[in-house]
């Protein structure tokens, strides 16, 4: 494969996921670093920013499942997944549920007339990162990135 032909590039059986896959882990790890910097310092412009990077990590969360699974069916033609796959959209999944509804609850602040988040919102959000950053680990040793050595 050439690395400047779009063609290989945009047609390769997991290309679109690998590639979307990034958006989603990085606003939402962003927007949980500023949502403990917002609180750590009671900047609401800190809070607004990880409202807002978290929110587009939600939308970009649709996208990014949807082609997993294209490339599970493409590539692996539908098979029945095991081991680190399994895991990975078991992880993935369960990254995308977190995400979404982290998103929930800070779009719910922001309808609601300046309210505070609730308590359990921040142990939530390191929850979610920690599974984010799990999923992402397995994905990059899916990918070939991770191998030892």
């Amino acid at each position: 494969m050439h690395p400047f032909d779009p063609k290989s590039a945009l047609l390769a059986k997991h290309a679109q996921h690998v590639v979307l896959v990034h958006f989603p882990i990085a606003l939402f790890l962003t927007g949980v670093a500023f949502d403990f910097a917002a609180r750590w310092t009671k900047r609401a412009t800190l809070a607004a920013a990880a409202r807002l990077n978290v929110l587009a990590s939600a939308v970009f969360v649709l996208p990014t499942l949807a082609t997993g699974f294209v490339a599970w069916q493409w590539q692996f033609e539908g098979k029945k997944l095991r081991g680190l796959l399994l895991l990975h959209l078991v992880l993935g999944c369960t990254s995308a549920l977190l995400i979404c509804l982290v998103a929930c609850i800070q779009f719910r602040r922001r309808s609601a007339s300046d309210s505070a988040l609730p308590g359990y919102n921040l142990p939530l959000e390191l929850l979610a990162a920690v599974v984010v950053a799990l999923t992402a680990h397995l994905g990059g040793f899916l990918s070939g990135v991770n191998i030892p050595g």
